[in-house]
């Protein structure tokens, strides 16, 4: 009785490095693309655990029409992050 082929298939190496690149590339993408989003709350309270360095943007109205406020952790502190609020020109959708 003989022995059967228990080997493997082999594919060019430089395939299997350029699906291994492409597939490091695309995660890296998609959490560029996720760090970079901003988050929208409807309540300054609404926000938990704000970063030093992180932008949060608040849609409560309380700004001048065509803007919107901006929290963000402008400080570190003994006491902790310190929130800086301003209002910014709101970014919509560009237009022809």
């Amino acid at each position: 009785m003989t022995e059967p082929d228990v080997s493997f298939p082999t594919e060019s190496s430089g395939i299997q490095v350029a699906r291994k690149a492409l597939c490091l590339l695309a995660t890296l993408g998609l959490l560029v693309a996720a760090t970079q989003a901003q988050a929208t709350v409807g309540r300054e309270q609404d926000i938990v655990g704000l970063r030093l360095g992180q932008r949060v943007k608040v849609d409560d109205g309380s700004c001048p029409a065509g803007q919107i406020k901006e929290v963000s952790g402008a400080k570190m502190t003994s006491t902790g992050i310190v929130w800086e609020r301003k209002c910014i020109p709101r970014v919509g959708p560009k237009q022809k």
